[in-house]
C-alpha cells in the first residue's frame, strides 16, 4: 500500500491509465482484454494485501503492455510515449514484453516492432540473448528483412551471434535464397573470429547447388577454401562441389577439384568416386568412368557399391554396347554386390532400345527371381521393346498388366504406345488412350503425346476430329507445340481449307510459337497453288519481318505430298 499512497505514483499511474482508456474507447474490443490482464495481476493482492510479492507489479505490468501490442498495435505506441511508461519500462520489463510477444503468442513481428521502438526512442540497450532469441524466431517466420536489421543494430551495440546462432542464420538466409548476406554473415564472422563449423559452410554450398547455382558454389569455394582459407575443407565438401559440376556437365572442371583433394589431406569415398563416375558416364566418357571403377576396386578403404556399378553399366547401355554392360553387370555380381532395381531397369532399357526384347525379357525373368517387383520405369522400357519391334499387340497386353498390377502408366508409357499405334494406323486405339489421359490429373501432358494422333487424323483426311483433339489438349493447360502447328496447317491446306490453315498460322504467332522455313514454306506453297498470290505474299512478308526468316529461303516452294510423314517427337 505504501507505493499507492505515493501521489508521485498514483499521478502518473493516472496519465498512463488516461492513455488506455483513450485507446479502450476508440478500440472497444481490446478493454476485456486489459480488464483481464488488470484483474489477472491485482486479483490475489487485493484478497492478501500482507502478502509480499516484490515482482507482483512487474508482472502486471508486462501484461498490459503485452495486451495492448496484441490487441491494438498501430495505437499502443500512443501510449508508450507517455511519463509513465518511461519512468516505468525497464530492461527487464522490456525483455519480458518482447520475449511475451515472441514466444507466448508466436508474433515475432510485432516482438521486434517494440524492440525497434524500445530501443530507438527509449535508448534501451539490450542484451544478446534478446538478439539471438529474436534472429531464430524471424527467421524461422521467414521474415529475413527484420532478421537483418535486427542483426545490424546487434553489431552496432557491439554483440554478435555466437557460433551456433550465426550458423543457423547463414543457413535461414540462404534457404530464403538471400546468398549475398548469407555470405556477409560469414565474413562478420571471420573478421570478428568467430569459428564457424565446416558443416556450415557444407550447407551453404549444398543449397547453392540444389538450386542449380552450381557456378556461385564453385566460386564460393574457390574463394573462402582456396584464396581466404577461411575453414578446412573436408571429403563432403569436394563431394558436394563435384557433384554439382557433374551435374552441369562440367566433368574437367570436377575432377580438377578430384585430383587437388590430397592437397587439403582428403581422400575420396565412395560417394565421391559415384559422383565423378556418373558424371564421366553421362557426358559419353563411359571407359573413363571404368577406370575409376577399377581404381576404386583397388582401394583398401572402400570399395565400389551398386550405384556405382550401375552408372557404368546405364553409360555403355546408352552407347548401344550391351556385351560391355552386360559383362559389368556380370562382375558386380562377382563381387558380392546385389543389383538394385534401378540396375535391372537400365538393362531392360538398354537391350529394349537395341530391340533385341529377348534379353530385355531375360533380365526381367532375372531381376523377378531375384525378389525385385517391377515399377513403371520397368513396364515402359518393354513396352519400347515391343514397340521397336513391332509386337504392338504385346505391347498392349503389357499395358493391360500395368493395371491388373495396379501400376499407372506415366507420361512416356502413354506416348510410346500412342505413337507406335499410329505408326501401325490404329488410330482408333490411339485415340482410346488419350481419352484415358483426360481422367489423369497425375499426369501434366506434353504436346509430344497427341502429335502423332492429331498428324494420323490430318493424314486421313479428318481434320475435324484433329481440330477436337487440340481443345482436349489446351483444356489439359498443354498448348500446341511447332510441330502441332505445322501439322494442322498442312492438314488444313490439304483438305483446301485454306482459310483455316491461315487461321491457326496467325495463332501459332500470337502466342509467341516461332514457325520454322518447313511450317512457312508448306503454307506458302499452299497458297500458291490454291490460286491465292496474295495471301502467300502476306505469309512470307510476315515471316520476314516478324521471324527474320530470309525472303530467298522463303520463296523455295516445298513440294506437298498427300503422304507427307511429320516427323514426331518422343
Amino acid at each position: 500500500m505504501h507505493l499507492w499512497n505515493s501521489n508521485h505514483w498514483r499521478r502518473n499511474f493516472f496519465q498512463f491509465f488516461d492513455s488506455v482508456l483513450y485507446i479502450v474507447r476508440k478500440e472497444p474490443k481490446i478493454a476485456a482484454g486489459i480488464g483481464i490482464a488488470f484483474l489477472h495481476g491485482h486479483a490475489h493482492r487485493l484478497c492478501s494485501p500482507n502478502l509480499h510479492h516484490p515482482n507482483h507489479s512487474d508482472v502486471w505490468f508486462v501484461k498490459v503492455v503485452s495486451t495492448l501490442c496484441l490487441r491494438c498495435p498501430t495505437r499502443s505506441l500512443d501510449i508508450f510515449h507517455s511519463d509513465y511508461f518511461r519512468k516505468n519500462i525497464s530492461h527487464s520489463i522490456a525483455f519480458d514484453v518482447i520475449r511475451s510477444l515472441n514466444c507466448s503468442h508466436s508474433n515475432p513481428k510485432l516482438a521486434f516492432v517494440f524492440f525497434q521502438f524500445t530501443r530507438l526512442d527509449l535508448n534501451l540497450v539490450y542484451s544478446s540473448a534478446i538478439y539471438n532469441e529474436l534472429l531464430w524466431s524471424l527467421c524461422q517466420m521467414g521474415l529475413h528483412d527484420l532478421a537483418t536489421l535486427v542483426f545490424e543494430y546487434m553489431r552496432v551495440d557491439g554483440h554478435l551471434p555466437d557460433s551456433s546462432i550465426l550458423g543457423f542464420l547463414v543457413s535461414s538466409f540462404a534457404q530464403a535464397g538471400k546468398y549475398d548476406i548469407a555470405k556477409q554473415l560469414l565474413s562478420h564472422a571471420q573478421t570478428n573470429h568467430v569459428e564457424i563449423r565446416p558443416f556450415v559452410y557444407n550447407n551453404l554450398l549444398a543449397l547453392m547447388v540444389r538450386q542449380n547455382l552450381v557456378q556461385d558454389a564453385v566460386c564460393f569455394f574457390m574463394e573462402y577454401v582456396l584464396r581466404l582459407r577461411c575453414y578446412h575443407p573436408d571429403t563432403c565438401t569436394f563431394n558436394i562441389v563435384i557433384r554439382g559440376l557433374c551435374r552441369i556437365g562440367d566433368v574437367e572442371k570436377a575432377l580438377e577439384f578430384f585430383y587437388d583433394m590430397g592437397v587439403f589431406s582428403c581422400l575420396p569415398d565412395v560417394r565421391t568416386y559415384n559422383a565423378i563416375i556418373n558424371g564421366l558416364c553421362r557426358v559419353g566418357k563411359v571407359d573413363r568412368g571404368m577406370e575409376l571403377l577399377r581404381e576404386s576396386k583397388s582401394r583398401n578403404d572402400f570399395s565400389p557399391d551398386v550405384a556405382t556399378y550401375t552408372s557404368v553399366i546405364s553409360g555403355y547401355c546408352k552407347l548401344g554396347n550391351m556385351e560391355v554392360a552386360s559383362n559389368v553387370y556380370d562382375e558386380m555380381i562377382n563381387s558380392g554386390v546385389k543389383p538394385s532395381l534401378v540396375t535391372f531397369n537400365v538393362l531392360i532399357d538398354g537391350f529394349g532400345k537395341n530391340d533385341d526384347i529377348s534379353s530385355a525379357l531375360n533380365i526381367y525373368e532375372k531381376m523377378l527371381s531375384m525378389g525385385f517387383l517391377p515399377d513403371v520405369v520397368t513396364f515402359t522400357s518393354l513396352l519400347y521393346g515391343y514397340c521397336r519391334t513391332g509386337q504392338v499387340d504385346q505391347g498392349l497386353r503389357l499395358w493391360d498388366e500395368m493395371n491388373k498390377r495396379n501400376l499407372p502408366p506415366n507420361v512416356y508409357t502413354f506416348a510410346i504406345l500412342i505413337n507406335c499405334l499410329c505408326k501401325e494406323n490404329r488410330l482408333n486405339a490411339a485415340r482410346d488412350l488419350l481419352r484415358q489421359l483426360r481422367w489423369r490429373e497425375d499426369i501434366v501432358p506434353q504436346p509430344f503425346i497427341y502429335n502423332p494422333v492429331i498428324d494420323g487424323c490430318c493424314k486421313a483426311g479428318n481434320v475435324d476430329e484433329a481440330n477436337v483433339i487440340v481443345a482436349e489438349m489446351e483444356a489439359k493447360s498443354c498448348n500446341p507445340d511447332k510441330l502441332t502447328f505445322t501439322i494442322l496447317i498442312i492438314g488444313h491446306c490439304m483438305k483446301g481449307r485454306m482459310r483455316e490453315a491461315i487461321n491457326i498460322f496467325n495463332k501459332m504467332l500470337a502466342i509467341g510459337c516461332a514457325p520454322d522455313r518447313i511450317t512457312v514454306n508448306s503454307l506458302i506453297s499452299c497458297l500458291l497453288k490454291a490460286g491465292r498470290p496474295n495471301e502467300a505474299f502476306r505469309i512470307m512478308q510476315t515471316a520476314s519481318e516478324q521471324l527474320n526468316l530470309e525472303m530467298s529461303s522463303l520463296g523455295r516452294s516445298v513440294p506437298i505430298r498427300t503422304n507427307m510423314d511429320i516427323p514426331v517427337a518422343i
